[in-house]
């Protein structure tokens, strides 16, 4: 029983923190607890909006209507050989999204979120051509990296909330292991990946 329920609370961790809501979370992050909070609710909603059409909705439904053209169901999707479309799909939702943030003069520290995302998806991508990497990691990995590039940017202590998500991530790579879809080491590595990235494409941007 006790085995069971684990693997029920794997199941859960594994399917909210998916490395395509990294994004939203990082927007509510930012609306929430910095200065951007002071701005009006019709703003934010309606950028909230955008990113989850551009980085949820609209490449899941590409992803959606690929699968129905090829008659294939959610089993396809797990073998790595054909993974790479759906990626790319994602890939270029986020780059049509980064493009209109800019056209729309927005902050460069609100891309950067964005940035980061699309850096850690295109790294895995590339990775897993050779070798499988945790994307979950990945993306669990990339809110610490970009916690610790805000914490430099707004000059804040973030030892209370890197405390939090780095015993998210360690929950999440556990929760990969024990649905044995990665290795300790493709976790290890995912994370890795996630922080370096979600740092460089705030800081660097």
């Amino acid at each position: 029983m006790k085995y069971r329920n684990l693997i029920v609370v794997s199941r859960l961790l594994s399917a909210v923190f998916r490395l395509y809501y990294m994004p939203i979370v990082g927007f509510v992050a930012l609306f929430t607890f910095t200065s951007l909070r002071l701005l009006p609710w019709f703003y934010k909603l309606t950028v909230l909006c955008m990113v989850y059409v551009f980085t949820i909705f609209l490449p899941r439904l590409c992803i959606l209507v690929w699968r129905k053209l090829n008659g294939w169901g959610l089993i396809q999707l797990r073998v790595r050989e054909y993974r790479a479309v759906p990626y790319i799909l994602f890939i270029l939702s986020y780059l049509a999204f980064l493009v209109l943030m800019f056209r729309l003069h927005m902050p460069r520290y609100i891309c950067g979120i964005l940035v980061s995302a699309l850096l850690i998806q295109m790294v895995c991508v590339t990775v897993n051509v050779w070798w499988k990497i945790s994307m979950h990691s990945a993306g669990a990995g990339g809110v610490i990296g970009a916690l610790l590039a805000y914490s430099f940017l707004f000059d804040f202590n973030p030892v209370g909330w890197l405390c939090a998500m780095i015993l998210i991530a360690g929950a999440v790579g556990s929760a990969r292991m024990l649905l044995r879809q990665h290795s300790l080491e493709q976790i290890i590595v995912g994370t890795l990946v996630g922080v370096i990235c979600g740092f460089a494409g705030i800081i660097l941007l």
